[in-house]
């Protein structure tokens, strides 16, 4: 039986077949090819099936069929995966450099997720965006990891599930932070930029903030409740220590050395 290979590449496209080339083609470029590439469209019309058929050579496993949603595909794309590292690097989404995988591939070994830089590119500037070294339930109140730049162990969708399609935005990050917070995943940062992010997917809309508040609320009261009363009591503190600093009277007892500077 051969040997299992370290990394299944997953791409999810809808009618974005430049989005898609640029993906596919960054790809293909790698100098390290020891990977599967899986590439999964929902029924294109806009010729990302015809696209794709011109280089299905290249592609381990590819489908073209309507699906219920991003999160639904992906799931196609899980569930098709032979590798041992999964990484989703969705249509317009592209590796950074020609050289990249050859470069980090010997991190992968041990651990759940394994997370590097993202290059931003947004309509107005493009900017590296960096990610802590330690994570904890605090920092996903307000951020989460990058699917174009973490790559997940295979196994850790075995133990917690795939992504839930009953959500239509932040599955994924519901995923990162019940994989932290709630079954102690195991996870390095490298300090690395290995993928390069458009701002302009389902996420980046100023018009569904609204649907991500709501969908975040929903997945943080039925699963982490205490924590969340925990984090909000958190805030309340340390928004009154700041106040507390501002202060003048404040500033004048610690000039004055009546009271230690906190």
């Amino acid at each position: 039986m051969p040997e299992k290979l370290l990394i299944s590449i997953i791409t999810v496209n809808l009618n974005d077949v430049e989005g898609l080339k640029r993906t596919m083609t960054s790809v293909f470029e790698q100098t390290w090819q020891e990977f599967e590439y899986i590439v999964i469209d929902g029924g294109s019309t806009d010729g990302s099936k015809e696209y794709i058929e011109q280089h299905s050579d290249r592609i381990d496993f590819w489908v073209s069929e309507k699906d219920s949603g991003i999160y639904n595909a992906m799931n196609k794309g899980i569930k098709a995966a032979t590798g041992k590292y999964l990484l989703f690097l969705n249509s317009g989404d592209h590796l950074f450099e020609d050289t990249i995988l050859e470069q980090n591939n010997q991190f992968l070994m041990t651990y759940d997720l394994v997370y590097f830089n993202l290059n931003v590119v947004g309509p107005e500037n493009t900017f590296v965006k960096y990610y802590p070294d330690k994570l904890c339930f605090s920092y996903f109140i307000k951020d989460t990891l990058p699917h174009p730049a973490t790559f997940i162990k295979v196994t850790l969708f075995e133990k917690i599930g795939f992504y839930d399609e009953d959500l239509k935005i932040v599955s994924d990050w519901k995923f990162f932070i019940e994989s932290i917070c709630k079954f102690n995943a195991s996870y390095n940062r490298i300090d690395e930029i290995l993928a390069t992010f458009y701002l302009d997917g389902l996420s980046s809309y100023p018009e569904n903030s609204e649907i991500i508040h709501e969908e975040k609320m929903k997945v943080l009261k039925s699963n982490f409740n205490v924590f969340q009363k925990d984090n909000n009591r958190l805030n309340e503190l340390e928004s009154l220590i700041s106040n507390l600093r501002k202060s003048k009277k404040i500033k004048l007892l610690v000039k004055l050395g009546l009271l230690n500077k906190f």
